[in-house]
Order: C-alpha cells, then sequence, then structure tokens
C-alpha cells in the first residue's frame, strides 16, 4: 500500500466516523449512523483521491 492510499483511506475513515457519531448524536438508532459513516466514508475516496492526487 502506498503512503498515498495509506492517506486518502485513513481521511476516509475519519469522515466516516465524523458523520456517523454527529448523526447518532442527532438522535438516528445506531444501525442509521453506521450506514451514514459507512456511505460518507464510502463516497468520500473517489473525491479525496482526485483532491489529493
Amino acid at each position: 500500500m502506498t503512503q498515498h492510499t495509506a492517506i486518502i483511506l485513513l481521511a476516509a475513515v475519519v469522515i466516516g466516523l465524523v458523520i456517523g457519531g454527529l448523526t447518532f448524536l442527532s438522535g438516528t438508532p445506531v444501525a442509521g449512523a453506521i450506514l451514514a459513516g459507512l456511505v460518507s466514508a464510502g463516497g468520500s475516496v473517489p473525491v479525496l483521491r482526485t483532491l489529493i492526487g
């Protein structure tokens, strides 16, 4: 794994955790918050790839 890939995946995980945490704190059930975090992490990878690389 290259350093570029590691940075992108790390940033995607951080984004997913933040979005999932904020979704949970807004009153959404845990399953919905996990789904929101996964979707945002997955959706951020192509965007981060174009922005960073």
